[in-house]
């Protein structure tokens, strides 16, 4: 599946973070769409289920892991790589364990990102 085919859901509540990344993605021939609280992201998957989600761990009210439970229970082919903050990787590990094909340490670099959107679409997991 080429990059312009991509349905890609960006989940994260810092607005100008998740747009301007949305922009980068775009830039690079992937377009995306963004939802900044997980009740959201959850709504935009049942409405249009993606094939990959970058969602944030910290979320207002439903925390991320618990979005990502929600996504893999409905739709377990979807892929999703986590973005946590603070330089942690407990929420990144917990997240594989329920599913997650990934999980990257803000700041990010858009290159590694890619990169890794690339391995995600390109795997079964």
């Amino acid at each position: 599946m080429e990059r312009k085919d991509w349905n890609v859901l960006l989940v994260d509540d810092e607005h100008e973070f998740v747009t301007t990344l949305s922009e980068r993605l775009a830039l690079r021939g992937i377009a995306s769409r963004v939802a900044f609280d997980g009740e959201s992201a959850l709504r935009e998957v049942a409405d249009s289920p993606p094939h990959l989600v970058i969602l944030d761990v910290m979320l207002p009210g439903m925390k991320g892991l618990d979005v990502l439970r929600g996504i893999k229970a409905g739709y377990p082919d979807t892929r999703v790589i986590l973005l946590t903050g603070h330089g942690t990787t407990k929420n990144g590990i917990e997240g594989m364990k329920l599913g997650a094909f990934d999980y990257m340490i803000k700041p990010l670099d858009i290159d590694v990102l890619i990169e890794k959107m690339n391995d995600a679409m390109g795997s079964g997991r």
